[in-house]
């Protein structure tokens, strides 16, 4: 099975008032696995529901191999689809419902056999054949979900949120064996989440969306390391702001922190006057008197400590009031700190991003 290239352009959808989509440009290649990622209203399910026939654009056009589909029904488009609540049959057997795409086909009954039977061993599902969705846990329901879905070999497949129903071990284990289908099967993946982590551990690339447009297109390295702007670098990852006042000469001045630095030429064109430092809580560290070499040193306060096991992340009160949070890696012999230590922080300047305030 290969991939097929997908070509949104211009897609808009407007129900009455509401934009949904506002001119969703997308290039997706043959075989990619890409992320939609966005808050609830973001237009991410809407860009999907209308590739998979579902919803109807209200402009634009939409490509697959060079071809375009919005005329098709969802039939003809041949795209596999994959839900959050899986959408089982209740009345019929694992092996049934795997087989009923197949079925709306009128493919062969012996085909259909051999096809169900490779599409519940790829799921490590082989002996489930005959059991009821009811006699099912919830990754079993996942996995029966996606043998249904890939069963007629699409090239294109479609995941809505098919992690969010399931607990978090669950989902750690269900995101290795969504990475091992894509590397089996080849075919294109759309896969659509709010949940950062997902995007970051399965995407070739992710398009972070917000109101219905998208405000960057990476890969999960691009999007987390190098944010276009302040609303990327919130929602994917963590940030501690610094507001800051642009000084003469492409300078910026941020009073929390006492100090005056340069712009990257990235924001020194920027027409605003006040401009946001922004700093994951991975590159601020706590340090020693002498351990800040190459880094900004500052004093803070801690106020609250959150144990996470391998980490502890502080939040912590800097001299000026403004509160920031710090990821500290743990050992086993390390205490935690306790509301009211002083300590003192390293912030790792390079790693810093500048984006004018919105």
């Amino acid at each position: 099975m290969t991939g097929a290239r997908i070509l949104f352009s211009s897609i808009r959808k407007v129900y009455r008032r509401d934009v949904a989509l506002s001119s969703f440009s997308l290039a997706i290649e043959a075989g990619e696995f890409v992320t939609l990622l966005g808050p609830s209203g973001s237009g991410k399910t809407t860009a999907l529901n209308i590739l998979a026939g579902f919803t109807a654009a209200s402009g634009g056009t939409l490509g697959v191999d060079g071809k375009s589909i919005l005329d098709l029904p969802p039939e003809k488009r041949e795209i596999g689809m994959v839900f959050q609540g899986y959408s089982l049959f209740p009345h019929m057997t694992v092996a049934q419902n795997v087989a009923f795409p197949l079925a709306l086909r009128r493919v062969a009954k012996s085909e259909i056999a051999r096809r169900v039977g490779e599409a519940l061993e790829m799921v490590r599902l082989g002996s489930f054949g005959a059991r009821m969705p009811n006699e099912l846990s919830g990754g079993q329901r996942q996995r029966v979900a996606f043998a249904r879905a890939v069963v007629f070999r699409p090239r294109v497949l479609l995941m809505d949120e098919p992690l969010g129903a399931l607990d978090l071990k669950l989902r750690e284990a269900m995101q290795l064996e969504i990475k091992r289908y894509h590397a089996e099967l080849g075919c294109t993946v759309i896969f659509v989440t709010h949940d950062q982590g997902e995007a970051l551990a399965l995407s070739d690339r992710i398009a972070v969306m917000t109101d219905g447009e998208i405000a960057q297109v990476g890969t999960p390295a691009e999007i987390y390391d190098r944010p276009d702007s302040q609303y990327v670098a919130e929602f994917v990852g963590r940030i501690n702001v610094f507001p800051g006042q642009r000084r003469p000469g492409n300078r910026i001045e941020i009073p929390d922190l006492g100090l005056t630095a340069a712009l990257p030429d990235t924001v020194a064109g920027a027409a605003a006057e006040t401009v946001n430092m922004c700093v994951r809580p991975e590159d601020v560290e706590i340090v020693g008197p002498a351990d800040a070499s190459g880094m900004l040193a500052c004093d803070a306060t801690v106020e609250e400590a959150y144990f996470l096991g391998d980490t502890v992340s502080y939040s912590v009160a800097l001299a000026a009031g403004r509160r920031i949070t710090v990821e500290h890696q743990r050992r086993a012999s390390t205490p935690i700190m306790p509301a009211g230590s002083r300590l003192r922080l390293g912030i790792r300047m390079s790693s810093a991003h500048y984006f004018p305030a919105v």
